[in-house]
């Protein structure tokens, strides 16, 4: 896993240069919204929009935009968008397979930016179905590093039903099942550790080795499909070692 979580942590790092730019700032919002949207404005009831609220903040979206976005999902304040989430299957270059999260309000766009990215940027759609079933739903806490061990992480989380814990570098992901992921990050508060992020993700369960250009490659296609206002996250199931992220880095 570790040349993927490298990138993962790396494109983290560029996301919080990106949200400057809004795009990000843009897609959490629109989370909060519809966090908002289906399960109510009252945080304490509501794990998912708990969650995109903490990652909102961590990421550093204004307050004010965080209470507008739950007042508009919530129906409290007017201009909230009726957004509804589509799943897009296919496959990138080296055979990478891709799934692509929408979440639009305009259906026939996202599926037109979807496809126009994927084919100019060597990639393929596929039918639904076809490349989901190489992905487990997996509930993904991020917890900043700091002075912590790996061993205090996993003592914390343990009995909540973490399954694994990796060292990203300067965070460790913690893994579970999506169902258990609210009860994982409760954990880790009651423990008084500190998280950057809990979301219910794809985690591939197994992966396609990428050399230096098939990792350009797919770097290249992932950004083309993240700069669509209407894709709100990507998952691919390729790997990457160490040393050919460094060369990518280079």
């Amino acid at each position: 896993m570790s040349g993927h979580s490298k990138w993962a942590t790396t494109k983290h790092k560029k996301a919080v240069i990106d949200a400057k730019r809004g795009k990000l700032f843009a897609k959490m919002i629109k989370n909060i919204e519809v966090a908002a949207r289906t399960g109510g404005a009252d945080v304490s009831g509501n794990p998912t929009l708990f969650d995109a609220i903490q990652k909102a903040k961590k990421s550093s979206v204004p307050n004010k935009n965080i209470d507008s976005a739950v007042k508009r999902g919530a129906g409290l304040e007017a201009g909230g968008a009726d957004y509804e989430t589509i799943m897009y299957e296919g496959y990138g270059p080296n055979g990478v397979a891709v799934l692509i999260e929408c979440l639009t309000d305009n259906r026939n766009r996202a599926a037109s930016d979807v496809r126009v990215a994927m084919t100019r940027n060597g990639g393929s759609m596929a039918d639904p179905g076809s490349v989901s079933y190489l992905f487990n739903r997996k509930g993904v806490v991020i917890v900043p590093k700091g002075e912590l061990t790996e061993d205090d992480v996993l003592g914390a989380v343990l009995d909540a039903g973490a399954e694994e814990v990796n060292d990203l570098g300067d965070t460790f992901e913690v893994l579970s099942e999506a169902t258990d992921m609210v009860a994982v990050r409760t954990a880790l508060q009651e423990a008084g550790i500190d998280y950057d992020s809990a979301e219910a993700n794809f985690v591939p369960t197994m992966q396609v080795e990428l050399d230096e250009e098939g990792a350009r490659k797919i770097f290249k296609l992932i950004d083309v499909l993240e700069d669509s206002d209407d894709v709100q996250n990507v998952f691919a199931n390729f790997d990457v070692s160490d040393e050919v992220m460094e060369k990518v880095d280079a």
